[in-house]
């Protein structure tokens, strides 16, 4: 198997073709190298931590996937970086929204001063953040909207542009069939914002073309962003339907979906996702004897929950408020190598997120389950 080298995106530094550092009211800030690469830029100032204590805690709708193990450990190593914040705990409802609703309420009674969410059952979690808010807790959802009014329901809400996501696989795929095929769409749980979203960027691409046909479950297939139920929706288009390609918001979850192709009596098609080290393997595994198997992806973007750390910290301690939008990148492109080639990073498990920007050693525990605590992290 071709292994390409890791692309840099450590703590302690940016990759050398950086040209530049921009700082937005003392956040760190995305940028895009020359390269194309997504890289992080941690030489800003910390603003954003203000002089107040505070407890910060992180709030889960879904804490059982791989992406969200990153993520929870990304979100203390945020946490930790402010010595501001004197407890941080984080909470997993499971995918059971009773159990995320009694998360929140949870933490409410216990004082924690600031709650940022990922409110995975959308609309259904916003009587129980805007109670939250409404008892003098700081409240932070990100990425999946739960509806209602920052200063109404919640006090901001850090999100991230998926109808640009969806446009750029959109373009991508679209190039790939030269205006002609059938597409299959997964997203997570039925009605979820980014799935929506990035549906709305998709349909906005594939008008143009009416040789595509989208296929399966409408307005998307759902996935729940599990790795099994993947599987099996997976699976089931195959029995039903000739996939020219597939578009996906969890790369992870797809990768593990792969053998299914074969199963079937197939190769594997064209692929837009989110990047992961198991769908860049797969790939430097399988593209030569199978050319129809292309591959682009976007950032996984597990780096967005520092933002809305950063974010929650900031109002809770007094901190100079970072910014409350975070942009969607291309990260790979098997066809032209811009941004960058797919990348199979052989020293890490197939579920590690090369876009992440934590150490190989840290992705290593992360998916391991073995979280720091914001003591250990200040040694």
């Amino acid at each position: 198997m071709k292994v390409t080298k890791m692309k840099t995106r450590s703590r302690k530094g940016v990759v050398a073709s950086v040209a530049f550092v921009v700082a937005l009211s003392g956040s760190a800030v995305l940028m895009a190298a020359p390269s194309g690469a997504v890289v992080k830029s941690h030489a800003t100032s910390m603003s954003w931590c203000g002089p107040k204590k505070a407890s910060i805690a992180l709030a889960d709708g879904f804490g059982d996937n791989t992406w969200r193990e990153i993520t929870r450990y990304s979100a203390v190593v945020a946490a930790a970086q402010c010595p501001s914040v004197t407890k941080y705990v984080y909470t997993n409802g499971q995918g059971n929204t009773q159990k995320a609703i009694s998360d929140i309420n949870s933490l409410v009674s216990q004082g924690i001063t600031a709650i940022v969410d990922f409110p995975d059952a959308g609309q259904a979690m916003l009587p129980a953040l805007t109670k939250a808010y409404k008892a003098g807790t700081i409240v932070v959802p990100y990425r999946v909207s739960p509806g209602g009014t920052a200063g109404v329901n919640y006090n901001a809400f850090v999100s991230t542009n998926f109808v640009s996501a969806g446009v750029l696989w959109g373009k991508d795929v679209a190039g790939a069939l030269k205006g002609k095929g059938n597409v299959a769409f997964l997203s997570g749980p039925a009605g979820n914002s980014q799935g929506l979203q990035e549906l709305q960027g998709i349909k906005s691409v594939f008008k143009s073309y009416p040789g595509i046909k989208m296929v399966g479950q409408a307005p998307f297939n759902v996935t729940n962003w599990d790795s099994a139920t993947t599987v099996s929706v997976v699976a089931a288009l195959l029995a039903k339907y000739k996939i020219d390609a597939v578009i996906s918001d969890y790369g992870t979850a797809l990768a593990g979906a792969f053998p299914a192709w074969k199963s079937a009596g197939q190769k594997i098609p064209v692929i837009a996702t989110e990047d992961g080290n198991s769908v860049g393997c797969a790939y430097t595994a399988n593209h030569a004897s199978d050319p129809a198997f292309k591959l682009f992806t976007v950032s996984s973007q597990t780096w967005m929950v520092e933002y809305a750390i950063r974010y929650a910290v900031a109002l809770a301690t007094g901190g100079v408020k970072p910014t409350l939008t975070v942009p969607q990148q291309n990260y790979e492109n098997s066809v032209t190598d811009n941004p960058a080639a797919p990348t199979c990073i052989s020293s890490l498990p197939a579920t590690a997120i090369d876009s992440s920007g934590l150490t190989a050693a840290q992705q290593k525990s992360a998916l391991a389950g073995v979280i720091p605590t914001l003591t250990s992290l200040r040694k």
